[in-house]
């Protein structure tokens, strides 16, 4: 499979890449635990095409430029030769005394720290490598059941090569106050970098988890791959806000299979915040499964230089009687391109169904562009389904009122931008991280 030549048709050109150097020889098949589902993983890669302009999930983000054979994985220890997390990404989301848990990924390792409180309620919060040691079969039992290897090349690949990732799980009817953090740090050129996240919120409990990923940027000829998966479950009558935030370095290819499921009376708050990577394309589902179930899905992404960001969403009404509502903010300067595919699907007989999705754009120079594909795919009579996008430039009014208070233009245009962000900074419920987030915005602007 190495040499293997991947011909992809281009209108009248055929243009040919080499394959991922990646190998059967690299999953872990023989681990006791995830051994049959890494290789049935693994199955499903070499099974599925790599995706192309061809296909309609695709159609708008191309990966012809995407070294496919520039890849490897980090060996174990590779984090000590690498540049080290930043203090700021390790900082407590809260005061330090709150602050419920943290687990490091690092290339070829981790660190975990958890409550001796919580963990004495039954909350496991910890790496994959620690979860397959002491506490495999919540593992098995959990892993590969709310997103599927088969859901696409990435997330098989991810599903095979993932050697690390986070496992969460609370209890039924454990509230978890204090925070939880995550990070997950790629930092090296021509690397592979894999995770799977697993979140398990039992019937009657909640918790508020932050996870991110982050790198610095490498040099302007610098290639480095990320493929990840992330697989949510809220029982009925659970509670869970998830705070979901990228800030890779400019030369990443980042690709992500997430999918949440909802029961019964239940409630996830999901926030998405992407202000990095070369190229991202994104899958996130919300899957309302239970009567009474509510989802609530809010992002925000900024795009400069030649940044390709691609977010495709999916709220599924499966049940009568749930509600999702969505709304994605983006702004793009440069020439940064941004693409958000929507789609509220209402399955027959989920009578009683409100969704709604919205997407607003803010386009800050002449050559970004920005592509917002709304959809209703309704099989039921009695709904309320509303869906809406727009992409525009600054509003001269605002401009106008602040500039003829003495502000100057460039003060002024990013005071129109931070409050464009506002309704979505505010929703992040820890002010470090929205302060960290604002100057990132701040950053670009300037």
């Amino acid at each position: 499979m190495t040499n293997k030549k991947v011909v992809i048709k281009t209108g009248r050109k055929v243009a040919s890449a080499k394959a991922f150097n990646f190998t059967a020889e690299m999953v872990d098949s023989a681990n006791p635990v995830l051994g049959s589902y890494r290789a049935e993983a693994w199955s499903a890669f070499e099974q599925t095409p790599m995706p192309t302009i061809q296909d309609e999930a695709w159609r708008r983000t191309d990966l012809r430029e995407m070294p496919l054979d520039r890849f490897r994985i980090p060996e174990a220890g590779a984090h000590n030769d690498l540049p080290p997390v930043p203090d700021e990404l390790l900082k407590p989301i809260v005061d330090a005394d709150a602050h419920g848990g943290q687990v490091t990924l690092l290339p070829g390792g981790s660190e975990i720290s958890l409550d001796p409180e919580l963990a004495a309620k039954g909350v496991v919060f910890t790496d994959f490598k620690t979860a397959e040691k002491e506490h495999p079969e919540l593992l098995q039992k959990l892993i590969g059941n709310i997103v599927r290897a088969e859901d696409g090349k990435f997330a098989a690949l991810a599903a095979a090569l993932s050697q690390n990732g986070v496992l969460l799980y609370v209890p039924r009817n454990v509230q978890v106050e204090a925070p939880l953090h995550s990070v997950l740090w790629g930092p090296g050129a021509d690397l592979a970098h894999f995770s799977h996240v697993i979140v398990q919120i039992e019937a009657g409990a909640s918790a508020t988890y932050v996870h991110e990923v982050a790198s610095p940027t490498e040099s302007l000829d610098a290639h480095t791959l990320y493929a990840g998966l992330v697989e949510i479950n809220v029982a009925d009558g659970a509670n869970l806000r998830f705070v979901e935030l990228q800030s890779w370095g400019d030369h990443v290819w980042n690709f992500s299979h997430e999918r949440a499921s909802v029961g019964r009376d239940a409630n996830l708050d999901w926030i998405f915040g992407a202000i990095g990577s070369r190229l991202t394309k994104n899958f996130s589902d919300l899957d309302l499964i239970g009567r009474g179930a509510e989802g609530r899905m809010s992002g925000f992404y900024f795009a400069d230089g030649t940044q390709h960001l691609d977010h495709d969403t999916q709220q599924n009404h499966l049940v009568p009687n749930t509600s999702s509502d969505l709304l994605f903010k983006g702004a793009l300067k440069d020439k940064s391109r941004s693409v958000w595919q929507g789609m509220i699907h209402v399955a027959p007989g989920a009578q009683k169904t409100d969704g709604y999705q919205a997407n607003r754009n803010l386009i800050l120079s002449e050559e970004a562009r920005a592509d917002s594909i709304p959809g209703l795919e309704i099989s039921a009579d009695d709904v309320r389904c509303t869906h809406g996008a727009t992409i525009g430039k600054i509003d001269p009014e605002p401009l106008f009122y602040l500039r003829s208070r003495g502000i100057p233009q460039e003060d002024a245009e990013r005071l129109v931008v931070e409050g464009f962000f506002d309704p979505i900074m505010q929703r992040i419920p820890f002010e470090g991280v929205r302060k960290r987030f604002q100057q990132a915005i701040k950053d670009k602007l300037d």
